[in-house]
């Protein structure tokens, strides 16, 4: 049998009021799963139109089955995005959501950025890290990460190049919970509040805290 009605083209209002109610949950439900915002807004759309193309009046448990089909979908995207995750080497920085709608968004997204700072202190030297965290985390151009920390912009290219290398080997370094937490608040300060002065000046500070001073002459 198909699951497409005969006047499956046409919702009526109630169709469209069940799928709205059900909006903030499944938009929860794709976050979960790609950890992007954009990415879990395209999913829920993807959503509506399988909803729109269903037989919905065989559908018992609309909620249910708007969850699985979402869940489903979002699973599919992130399977076909697992090349350009593993380029990033696992450790890719989740992006600013508004987590006001759905809590359990915001305790996922906290777990995430957890771990992903973490495998940044653990693999990579400071100035590998704040390139990377400037150019992955905020889409800083090159030339501006370059006047941050002092750098040439092709050397900060083979720097992201590097880190991004290293985020994928086997080789880690002790982290003190004080270093962790420190980044980590000042990376969720600027990615809820855009303010990135902060976060600037710790990133371009540890470089500059990492770098021996020239020998005397």
């Amino acid at each position: 049998m198909s699951d497409r009605a005969p006047d499956a083209g046409s919702v009526s209002e109630a169709d469209v009021a069940t799928f709205e109610v059900a909006r903030t949950r499944l938009f929860g439900i794709a976050y979960r799963v790609l950890g992007g915002a954009a990415e879990a807004e395209d999913v829920v759309q993807d959503a509506w139109i399988r909803w729109h193309g269903t037989n919905r009046r065989e559908v018992r448990d609309a909620p249910a089955f708007l969850a699985t089909a979402t869940k489903r979908l979002a699973i599919n995207v992130a399977d076909s995005a697992r090349a350009r995750h593993e380029a990033l080497s696992g450790a890719w920085l989740p992006e600013p959501v508004d987590v006001a709608a759905d809590p359990a968004v915001g305790v996922e997204r906290t777990d995430e950025l957890e771990l992903a700072v973490r495998a940044l202190l653990e693999k990579l030297s400071p100035t590998e890290r704040a390139v990377y965290v400037l150019r992955e985390g905020f889409d800083y151009r090159y030339r501006r990460i370059a006047e941050l920390l002092e750098l040439s912009e092709a050397n900060a290219r083979q720097l992201l190049v590097r880190a991004r290398a290293r985020l994928g080997g086997k080789r880690r370094r002790p982290v003190p919970r004080d270093e962790h937490r420190r980044l980590f608040a000042a990376f969720s300060a600027a990615s809820q509040t855009g303010d990135l002065a902060r976060l600037e000046q710790l990133l371009a500070g540890d470089v500059v805290v990492a770098t021996p001073l020239p020998a005397a002459a």
